[in-house]
C-alpha cells in the first residue's frame, strides 16, 4: 500500500528511547516509507539529563524494531545550539536534506513533521512550516526525566534504582523489553556509577535550598579568554562535570560588579600572569546567556566576558588553582563539544564562532 510521505522527520532527545517513542515510530512508519530520526543533544558529555550517547540511542531504537523496520529508520546526530535558534533550524533542514539526498539522490520527495499530539505544542511545525506535520498521540504518559530519575536513584530514599528499577511493573511499562537489556548492562559499567555520583551530587545541592519560599537563580560569570587561536580553559575538579573542560568563572559575590566578579575568576582559576588593569582593557564582548537547562544545578544565568589579549609569540603561562584541577591553552580548532562542561561551547560558538 502506498504511503502519505516518502521520508518523516522525527525530532527528540529520546534519553531513553522508550515505549512512547516506540509508539510514535512505529505509526511513522506506517505513514511514510522512511523516518529521519533527529537526536538531539548529540556530542554532549554524559550527564543526568542526557546520559547516552549517540550510539546508544541508535542501538536502543534498532534493538526494538524489527529487521525489516529497523533498515527503514535513519537516526542522526543533531548538536544542540541553545543560543542560535536560526543555525540550530538549519542543522535540521541540512541534515535532513542531505538524508533525502542520500536516499533517492535528487528525485521528488513528499516530507512530513512528526508531532507528539498530547502536547498540544507547536513549536517545530512553526520552524519548519516546509513540511507538513503530523499529529501522532503518544498517550501513555511515559517521560524520560522519569525514568532517568529512577535509574540513577533520584527519587525517594529507598525506592529502587538501576537494575532493581528496571525489573519493576513501571520500567516494564515504560521501556521495551531490548531497552532495559542494554541499560541492564549500562548499570555495571564506570560511566553508570559517575553519572549515579553526579546525581548525589546534585540532589544535595539541590536540597540547601528546598525549602526556600521560590526556586533561587543563581549569578555566575564565565572568562573567554582568547589569544593567537587559543582560548584558555581549565579541568573541572570536582562535580558536577569533574574532568570536563571549562571556562574559567564562578559565583558573583554580593560585594562586586561583574566585570571584577569575571577578572577575579580567570585568574583565581588560571593564574594568568596578566594584570587586571590590562584584562579590563582587553574586554570585547559581554553577553548573557540564560538557556534554562544549561546547569543541573539549578537555574543560573551566567555573564560571560569575551577577553581578546594581544597576539604574541608564547602563550602566558598558566597553572590549575581554586576548583580547576589544571588550567591550560586548547587551540579553538580543537574543542571537543563531549568534553566540555554544561553549556560552554555553547558559549564559545555565540561569542566566537
Amino acid at each position: 500500500m502506498s504511503k502519505s510521505f516518502d521520508f518523516l522527520a522525527f525530532i527528540g532527545r529520546f534519553q531513553p528511547f522508550h515505549s512512547g517513542h516506540l509508539t510514535v515510530l512505529r505509526e511513522a512508519l506506517s505513514q511514510s516509507e522512511r523516518v529521519i530520526m533527529l537526536c538531539g543533544s548529540a556530542r554532549k558529555p554524559r550527564t543526568t539529563r542526557n546520559p547516552w550517547s549517540f550510539s546508544n540511542i541508535e542501538a536502543m531504537v534498532h534493538g526494538s524494531l524489527n529487521e525489516a523496520d529497523a533498515a527503514r529508520v535513519i537516526l542522526v546526530p543533531l548538536v544542540d545550539d541553545p543560543y542560535n535558534e536560526d543555525r540550530w533550524a538549519r542543522s535540521v533542514q541540512a541534515n535532513v536534506r542531505d538524508v533525502v539526498r542520500n536516499q533517492v539522490g535528487d528525485a521528488t520527495t513528499r516530507i512530513g513533521l512528526v508531532g507528539l499530539a498530547q502536547d498540544g505544542d507547536d513549536y517545530y511545525p512553526k520552524r519548519f512550516p516546509q513540511w507538513p506535520p503530523v499529529g501522532i498521540a503518544m498517550d501513555n504518559g511515559v517521560r524520560g526525566t522519569a525514568i532517568r530519575e529512577a535509574l540513577f536513584g533520584m527519587k525517594a530514599s529507598g525506592e529502587p534504582a538501576g537494575r532493581d528499577y528496571l525489573a519493576t511493573p513501571d520500567a516494564k511499562a515504560a521501556l521495551p523489553e531490548p531497552v532495559r537489556d542494554l541499560l541492564a548492562d549500562y548499570c555495571a559499567t564506570e560511566a553508570y556509577a559517575q553519572i549515579r555520583d553526579e546525581a548525589e551530587f546534585v540532589a544535595k545541592y539541590r536540597s540547601a535550598w528546598a525549602d526556600a519560599p521560590y526556586p533561587p537563580v543563581f549569578v555566575t560569570v564565565d572568562a573567554l579568554a582568547v589569544q593567537s587561536g587559543h582560548i584558555l580553559l581549565v579541568e573541572r575538579r570536582a562535580q558536577p562535570g569533574k574532568g570536563l573542560w571549562a571556562l574559567p568563572g564562578g559565583f558573583l559575590r554580593g560585594e562586586e560588579t561583574l566585570e571584577a566578579a569575571c577578572i577575579r575568576e580567570l585568574r583565581e582559576e588560571t593564574r594568568l600572569k596578566v594584570p587586571a588593569p590590562v584584562l579590563r582593557g582587553s574586554i570585547r564582548e559581554r553577553r548573557v546567556f540564560d538557556w534554562p537547562y544549561r546547569s543541573l544545578r539549578g537555574r543560573t544565568i551566567t555573564h560571560a566576558f569575551l577577553f581578546e589579549l594581544e597576539p604574541g609569540t608564547t602563550l602566558p603561562k598558566v597553572r590549575g588553582g581554586e576548583d580547576a584541577k589544571r588550567a591550560f591553552w586548547v587551540p579553538l580548532a580543537d574543542l571537543e563539544p563531549e568534553r566540555m562542561y554544561e553549556d560552554h561551547y555553547a558559549i564559545i560558538q555565540a561569542m566566537i564562532g
